[in-house]
């Protein structure tokens, strides 16, 4: 469990230090200047092109169960921006 537990937290950091690197949804949006629908569908393609490319690191990772949801989740947080 403890591996479990400490791989899952090296793993998130890694995501993040990959997505730190990237531009977020958000400052992408402001950079376009976005609003209104525009800044809705970005936000929404963003965020769903965001998740699949961390449950793809997740299962490359090998990970599973709440490693998996804890790494997917802060992973698309990182991507997205909030």
């Amino acid at each position: 469990m403890k591996k479990m537990l400490l791989a899952a937290l090296l793993s998130t950091f890694a995501a993040g230090a990959a997505f730190a690197q990237e531009a977020t949804c958000k400052a992408q949006a402001s950079e376009k200047n976005l609003a209104g629908a525009a800044l809705k569908s970005f936000m929404t393609k963003c965020q769903r092109d965001a998740t699949a490319s961390c449950t793809s690191q997740a299962a490359e990772k090998k990970l599973s169960g709440a490693a998996k949801t804890s790494f997917t989740k802060k992973c698309v947080r990182d991507a997205v921006g909030t």
